[in-house]
């Protein structure tokens, strides 16, 4: 199942000397669309503070199918791929909203942190389940 999880617009800044989005906004949307999905999930501030955890991501595999430019306005839509005790797998698909066509889209492992022990933990069972819920 698939969830919106960002949308926005490339502006000029975004934008290199190429004229088209520089690759760490890309990195940067992706990233926001990664906090909406885990929220959705239940790793939301909140609890990220209260219960001393984070998420760390370990592995990152990005590809640039067409490049962006200043005024496109932009979806990301995310998939849970993998859950494990410790561990999720996502992909975000980028479109360009006008066309209709896939930008970029990005496949991210991330390990759920103890925070006081820097070692990995295991998701709450509530967590798990809504991310299984989710799985594609």
């Amino acid at each position: 199942m698939d969830t919106l999880t960002y949308k926005g617009t490339v502006y000029p800044w975004h934008c290199d000397h190429v004229g088209h989005m520089n690759v760490m906004w890309y990195t940067g949307k992706f990233d926001e669309a990664t906090w909406n999905l885990f929220a959705e999930l239940g790793i939301t501030p909140s609890y990220l503070r209260e219960q001393q955890r984070g998420m760390v991501g370990v592995q990152q595999n990005t590809s640039y199918k067409q490049e962006l430019l200043a005024g496109d306005v932009i979806e990301i839509r995310s998939q849970v791929l993998e859950v494990r005790d410790k561990v999720i797998r996502f992909k975000h698909e980028m479109r360009n909203i006008e066309t209709n066509t896939v930008a970029a889209t990005t496949e991210l492992t991330a390990v759920h942190l103890d925070r006081q022990t820097r070692k990995s933990c295991v998701f709450p069972p509530a967590i798990l389940a809504a991310a299984e819920a989710r799985l594609s």
